[in-house]
């Protein structure tokens, strides 16, 4: 199992806290650790770091690996380059005395360095503190003059209406009647078709012979007379 140096969490909430531990790469983030090598405290300004550098570099040297948070802290505090100076001893480029003289000469601009902006940040702070922060409230709009334009339209608009419609007279164009040719009227002959007179057929009379009717009548008269 590797070895880890990573942050654990303690604190409120939204106050976080953290310790610099070495743990196992299996256990859980707040669970058991080997060993504490110091505190992280990200709230202040700068961050506010405590770590045990000769522990860190023992554990460095066996092995262990820093997460990217951690990394940058010992990179902060210096850790790293003092492992850096160690391998250059080892390599026999200088010796351990001069190796820690050029770390102290690095610790103490660091130190300088953290303590300017400790003290920019205090007086960021105090100016924020006397000069208070004046908001400037900008007052109502009058809502008179949103309902103006508005009243003056609907007045227009009843003007308008109240206004009598003046109808123009129409003027009747003349209409040019246009001249009617008049088409010449062609009479066509009169032809007369020849009356053909039929011939008059007179039927023959008859004349009926008198003297038979004048004796029939004289049997008729003399008949009732016999009885």
């Amino acid at each position: 199992m590797s070895v880890k140096i990573r942050l654990q969490r303690h604190g409120a909430k939204k106050r976080p806290f953290y310790f610099i531990v070495i743990a196992n790469s299996t256990s859980r983030r707040d669970g058991k650790f080997i060993e504490k090598l110091g505190t992280y405290n990200p709230l202040t300004v700068p961050a506010t770091i405590q770590v045990n550098r000769e522990r860190a570099l023992h554990w460095l040297g066996q092995g262990a690996e820093p997460t990217h948070t951690v990394n940058r802290i010992l990179s902060f505090k210096g850790v790293l380059y003092m492992k850096h100076l160690l391998r250059g001893v080892k390599l026999g480029l200088f010796t351990e005395e001069e190796a820690n003289k050029k770390f102290e000469s690095w610790n103490g601009s660091h130190e300088v360095l953290v303590a300017d902006r400790q003290e920019s940040h205090k007086k960021t702070k105090a100016a924020s503190k006397i000069q208070p922060i004046i908001k400037v409230v900008e007052a109502p709009k009058p809502v008179v003059a949103e309902v103006a334009p508005a009243v003056q339209e609907q007045e227009a608009v009843n003007e308008v209406a109240e206004t009598p419609v003046v109808e123009a007279p129409v003027v009747e164009a003349p209409v040019a009647e246009a001249p009617v040719a008049e088409a010449p009227v062609v009479e066509a002959p009169v032809v007369e078709a020849p009356v053909v007179e039929a011939p008059v057929v007179e039927a023959p009379v008859v004349e009926a012979p008198v003297a038979a009717t004048e004796e029939t009548a004289s049997t008729e008269a003399e008949a009732p007379a016999a009885e």
